[in-house]
């Protein structure tokens, strides 16, 4: 075997007991960088590109070949190149202001570490065999400032190619054994590269391993996470955009996981929740030094279950505690007055009365009389009307006032906090609805101040509470929160607990459940994603050894929305295996569930309206119904969201087909054309009025195609057609045409006999006078010639012979 995995390291000379020489790459086997790819850190150069840095290098080397026949170079001929005109001083200073960034962005790989110890405890050389454009004194002096003293001792010899002018394909090596007392099957080289590390060595008698860093699945999944990142975090002078501080806790953990859902907790989600939790313990530390008193962790369950884990297994205090507090509590203990009442009425009057009165508090038989009473054509205004009756609003607040105690008396059960305190509610956000109604509930009956600290926070209005987000409009634009929360639920689902929502408390605070609606094989599922999150929190810190201190928290905020972002608009098949069954619950107090997503409705929906389908959609993660069809079609819609462009159905239609009809009402018969407009996938969809249901349709596909496919016909409302808001399958009727000189040959494939045939579609039965539209959507597969085109081609073919 010519390769080795990252967490074999620290045995790989356990099965060479003859090898005396530890030969390692530097780059990327034991220095790593923060950085999806080398050239990554150049944005973090004051005053200069990354395609200025890049250029700058490109050149020196030309000149190299030039002048010297040598590719090679050191860094000091690259700032030659990158400041022609600056002085010796001002180049001295660009080359150390890199090397510092180096220093800041780099650190030790934790396994070839222990690898290093391993060879040092028998008595080994270790060597470094670099690539690089520094020197052997610049390249020393990153290590000890990235990795520490300790491990720069260890090392007996550097080679750097810049000193050498080749490079490790070229024969560095060479020299190497040269200057070295060891034969060369006495020396292990281990390196990333397999081109330069095992190709370029081995030749020499070397013994030689690939550090295979990552499997073909984890580099593609970083690879799409640098591009989102570069979406999310456009470039900044003297800032990194990609950064991947996971790097290396994947590479080193990720190969050992059998489990695909632990693997995707571990993977996917888990640098959201490291990240997630470092952000937290400096929010923690900012409210203890800015109000004093103690700050209380209160986790809001359900979704603040996977954060609370998270929390307990990267920290020892004791700290966390889970808080049963629901929107649906949340804001039944918030009705402190009538206009409390008519707030939450303005905002829910037309939703579901039934549960708007069971949010009011009202008892389940005087929602049934209320219920009973309503007018069908002025239900709303009838019910507010009666909600205001003196008597019920009496009711209503006094009932929301015991509510709040039984709240309260759950808050304090749990943590007791001292006046002066500060509650410090965690959830994934993303308005602060809870926060919005408790507010008033626990400072005022706990004497407290409320802090809400958020996964993600966009709020709708500014309620101006003390609420901050890990992503929040201090960082991102409204366009790219909107994106996040649109598209959140796949995160929820995989945070919640395995019970029921929080219906009422107990006097003493007890919470009160309704049963959970999501299947056990949801809830099994969903435990094994949350093991894997929580291996995650616990393997990061001990994968890296890093000396320098920055600023990591810009780091793992923007690495942490390019993972999220990723997993939101770019899922990876196997991750969407996981959660295929998945449903969202909504969480209300109700017993509602709607499917995160839906591939086979998405699929129609692509046909007949492409991505404008997503518009009406129930389903709550709409970008993972893009999987299977293109990178091109999931980045459109990544885009869209995040510039929030203005673009509408016509925008995306550059093509379409005058598709000729006959209009034909029993009397009378009119011919003309309609325009078929382009969807997905070769699709086109014909829109052809026939009014009240009084016309027939005759489809005239014979004129244009000899082979075609009709992937649907039916009909529906204008009004429903003509609507942003159009759903899948709702107010359709399917059609029952009739062919004409057409032949189906297979399911949907359909051959026109010649120019005359023709679908001949009736009106369905007439209900009423609302007008109708009839849809079809097809795919032309052979064009029919016309006359002239047919008489030239048998001409144009023997021309050709």
């Amino acid at each position: 075997m010519d390769f080795i995995l990252p967490h074999q390291l620290p045995h790989a000379l356990d099965d060479h007991p003859t090898v005396r020489v530890l030969s390692l790459d530097c780059f990327d086997t034991l220095l790593w960088r923060d950085t999806h790819a080398p050239r990554d850190l150049f944005g973090a150069l004051p005053e200069t590109t990354v395609p200025q840095r890049q250029w700058a290098e490109s050149r020196a080397r030309s000149a190299s070949v030039l002048n010297r026949r040598k590719n090679e170079v050191g860094i000091e001929e690259i700032y030659a190149e990158l400041l022609p005109n600056g002085t010796d001083e001002e180049r001295a200073t660009a080359v150390a202001a890199e090397l510092a960034a180096e220093a800041r962005h780099c650190y030790a790989f934790l396994p070839t570490v222990e690898l290093m110890r391993a060879a040092k405890r028998t008595g080994r050389q270790v060597i470094i065999v670099s690539d690089t454009y520094l020197d052997t004194d610049q390249l020393r002096g990153l290590i000890a400032a990235a990795a520490g003293e300790d491990v720069a001792g260890m090392i007996d010899r550097l080679f750097c190619s810049s000193v050498y002018g080749a490079s490790k394909s070229e024969g560095l090596y060479r020299d190497v054994l040269a200057a070295l007392p060891f034969k060369p099957e006495e020396i292990l080289h281990i390196g990333d590269n397999k081109k330069a590390d095992v190709v370029g060595v081995a030749p020499f008698g070397v013994k030689t391993l690939h550090l295979k860093q990552f499997s073909e699945t984890t580099e593609q999944r970083l690879r799409l996470e640098s591009g989102i990142n570069a979406m999310l975090h456009p470039g900044e002078d003297g800032r990194i955009t990609s950064h991947q501080p996971h790097r290396a806790a994947l590479s080193a953990h990720e190969p050992q996981i059998a489990d695909d859902a632990e693997g995707f907790g571990f993977s996917a989600i888990g640098p959201v929740f490291y990240g997630f939790e470092r952000w937290l313990q400096d929010e923690a530390h900012a409210l203890a030094a800015s109000r004093g008193g103690k700050v209380h962790w209160l986790f809001l369950m359900r979704d603040g279950h996977l954060p609370m884990l998270v929390h307990r297994a990267v920290t020892a205090d004791g700290t966390g505690h889970p808080v049963e507090i629901s929107r649906f509590t949340a804001t039944g203990s918030s009705f402190e007055d009538e206009a409390a009442v008519m707030r939450y009425l303005q905002a829910e009057i037309c939703g579901d009365l039934r549960a708007v009165a069971r949010q009011l508090l009202m008892p389940s038989p005087e929602i049934a009389d209320v219920l009973r009473s309503l007018p069908r054509d002025k239900a709303p205004a009838a019910f507010l009307q009666a909600v205001r009756k003196p008597n019920r609003m009496a009711r209503i607040l006094k009932a929301s006032a015991s509510f709040a105690e039984r709240l309260v008396a759950h808050v304090r059960a749990l943590v007791d906090p001292a006046p002066g305190d500060t509650l410090m509610l965690v959830d994934l956000g993303y308005n602060g609805t809870v926060q919005n109604q408790v507010e008033a509930v626990l400072s005022r009956g706990l004497d407290c101040h409320v802090a809400g600290r958020y996964l993600l926070l966009r709020e709708q209005y500014r309620t101006g509470y003390d609420k901050r987000g890990f992503f929040d409009s201090r960082h991102y634009d409204a366009n790219t929160l909107e994106s996040f929360a649109a598209n959140v639920a796949v995160i929820e689902q995989l945070c919640t607990a395995a019970q029921g929502s929080v219906v009422d408390y107990k006097a003493d605070g007890t919470p009160v459940r309704r049963e959970t609606t999501i299947k056990a094989r949801q809830s099994e599922i969903r435990d094994r994603v949350q093991a894997g999150t929580i291996g995650f929190a616990r393997a990061q810190d001990k994968t890296i050894l890093r000396v320098q201190t920055f600023d990591e928290a810009t780091l793992w905020r923007r690495a942490s929305a390019a993972a999220m972002g990723r997993l939101m608009f770019l899922p990876l098949p196997q991750e969407l295996a996981v959660v295929n069954a998945f449903e969202h619950d909504v969480n209300l107090g109700v017993d509602d569930t709607v499917a995160l997503f839906d591939q086979t409705i998405a699929h129609k929906g692509l046909r007949e309206r492409g991505l404008f389908y997503m518009k009406g959609s129930e389903r709550m993660y709409l970008p993972a119904e893009l999987n299977g069809e293109g990178l091109a079609l999931k980045l459109s819609l990544l885009a869209h969201k995040r510039f929030g462009l203005p673009l509408k159905y016509a925008d995306f239609v550059d093509r379409s087909i005058a598709l000729p009809v006959i209009v034909a009402d029993g009397t009378h018969v009119t011919t003309g054309n309609v325009t078929a407009t382009q969807t997905h996938d070769g699709y086109y969809m014909a829109p052809i009025p026939i009014g009240d249901c009084r016309f027939s349709v005759g489809l005239q596909f014979g004129q244009l195609f000899e082979w075609l496919q009709i992937e649907s016909a039916h009909f529906l409302p204008v009004e429903r057609f003509l609507s942003d808001k159009q759903r899948a399958g709702r107010d359709e009727i399917e059609a029952r045409p009739s062919l004409e000189g057409m032949e189906q040959t297979a399911p949907n494939l359909f051959r026109c006999e010649d120019a005359f045939s023709f679908m001949m579609v009736p009106p369905p039965r007439r209900k009423n006078d609302q007008p109708m539209m009839l849809m079809v959507v097809f795919r032309p597969i052979v064009h029919r010639l016309s006359e002239n085109a047919a008489a030239q081609a048998p001409a144009q073919s023997r021309a050709a012979a």
